[in-house]
């Protein structure tokens, strides 16, 4: 990264962003997109488009504003680990905090509108109350008073709503149900996106045991933390698996999603060892194997299951 002095407005903002979390959005929002599809046995643009719109907005309300929500324990682990993190976008003054707030708020509010105008476009009258439910999941899962990353339990909320409730939207603005046999892949995403969820936390785990925020890592402790992570990996593929017994699910999609999501499990667990506290390189790698493992086994499964519905039709 070039020297902080020398970025740009623009390249502040990107910065900000965090591009590279994105998939983490991006993806339930294609798995949603196309369960959706396959449901109604029929395509909607303006579903895709607006919906697309809307993970937008709400993605940066989230990074914004949990930035926003946890500056004070950011500023502490860059004091405790000059060397050994990223800058961070507040304490480093990348940007000031109430242009964060400001901005972080309004896309909060922009991605509700669309939820709206997306529910009233597509005759989904209940679609703009899930988006609602959608951005009160963050706010109760980052911000006062409920702050539910500080006070424990914030991966779960982040599983439910990263592996449920984004995927659910997307899948009610394409197919105006709330339910269909085929979204059972979604039990075993909330599985997966647990795991995501708790491995976040491992490079955090001694500024945030340090600033009072209550994960699982800086709660139980690294080992801990990593052994659920794979667990969890583990059983959002078996549940992959057992998927193939539901009607509509076939097992040339989800055998090979499920095979793939514990190939990349194999390759975590080998770089489990090294991915200690404290040990930051080695947890980036072990973070990378467990994301390419759901992000690739989430896309075999949209993929796989509008060739299939293509092909039956």
């Amino acid at each position: 990264m070039q020297s902080l002095t020398d970025l740009s407005t623009a390249q502040r903002w990107r910065y900000a962003l965090k591009p590279a979390s994105w998939p983490k959005l991006l993806v339930p929002t294609v798995l949603g997109q196309a369960l959706g599809v396959l449901a109604a046995g029929a395509f909607s643009i303006a579903a895709l488009m607006l919906g697309l719109l809307f993970t937008l907005a709400n993605g940066t309300f989230i990074v914004l504003m949990n930035d926003w929500g946890d500056r004070e324990v950011d500023a502490l682990k860059r004091r405790m680990f000059p060397d050994g993190c990223s800058p961070k976008t507040i304490p480093d003054g990348i940007l000031p905090a109430r242009h964060l707030l400001l901005a972080g708020a309004a896309s909060g509010v922009a991605s509700v509108a669309v939820a709206f105008l997306l529910g009233a476009l597509a005759e989904r009258p209940w679609l703009g109350v899930l988006g609602v439910v959608c951005t009160l999941t963050f706010v109760a899962y980052s911000l006062p008073p409920v702050a539910l990353n500080y006070r424990g339990g914030g991966e779960l909320l982040e599983a439910l709503g990263v592996g449920l409730l984004l995927p659910l939207f997307h899948a009610h603005a394409q197919s105006g149900l709330f339910w269909a046999q085929e979204w059972w892949v979604l039990a075993g995403f909330v599985a997966l996106s647990l795991a995501s969820a708790l491995a976040s936390g491992l490079a955090d785990e001694e500024s945030d045991r340090a600033g009072g925020k209550r994960t699982l890592a800086s709660v139980a402790g690294n080992a801990v933390a990593r052994r659920t992570t794979e667990a969890m990996v583990l059983v959002g593929a078996s549940i992959w698996w057992l998927t193939v017994l539901m009607p509509g699910l076939p097992g040339s999609v989800m055998v090979p999603a499920g095979a793939l999501v514990l190939g990349y499990g194999i390759a975590m667990l080998r770089m489990s060892s090294h991915a200690t506290t404290g040990a930051f390189a080695a947890q980036g790698v072990y973070k990378q194997r467990l994301h390419q493992g759901i992000w690739l086994g989430a896309l075999v499964v949209a993929g796989g299951l509008l060739l299939t519905g293509c092909w039956s039709s």
